[in-house]
């Protein structure tokens, strides 16, 4: 959706506007979907870097934190020259900061938290559901559709 809005990529647009008029564009969006009666967002990593996004996404919604160590992160984006954050001479020592940069504020954010890891999709679509179910959040009766992988 921000893609979109911007008529290009992300790493272009960091590239020639910088990352704070990136960060202004994504409050906004995140602004306006979060006020939607039934979604599913998946956030970009820094969304949680303002306090007014925190807010909004918690208020708004059930948040779930998808937990994975910087190492895990590494295996799976190493060769992704798409996250312009990562384009840096060591992407894993840059992951661990920001590991420890963002995982309090993911904490702050979540009303769950759940360690990724390495199982399946459905696997980890199962584990949401549960705690949502657990939580009160959704009913049991209905399972959930499982996507396509």
């Amino acid at each position: 959706m921000i893609e979109q809005r911007l008529g290009c990529s992300i790493r272009e647009y960091f590239e020639h506007a910088g990352e704070e008029r990136f960060r202004d564009i994504e409050s906004s969006v995140l602004d306006e979907i979060t006020q939607a009666d039934a979604a599913v967002i998946s956030t970009g990593g820094g969304s949680v870097l303002r306090p007014e996004n925190r807010k909004r996404l918690r208020e708004r919604g059930q948040v779930v934190y998808l937990r994975s160590t910087p190492e895990e992160l590494f295996r799976r984006l190493r060769h992704d020259r798409k996250r312009p954050l990562l384009q840096v001479e060591d992407p894993l020592q840059r992951l661990r900061d920001l590991f420890e940069e963002r995982d309090p504020l993911y904490r702050e954010t979540a009303h769950f938290v759940i360690e990724t890891g390495r199982p399946s999709v459905a696997t980890l679509v199962n584990m949401i559901v549960m705690q949502l179910e657990l939580a009160g959040v959704v009913s049991s009766s209905q399972p959930p559709a499982l996507p396509k992988v």
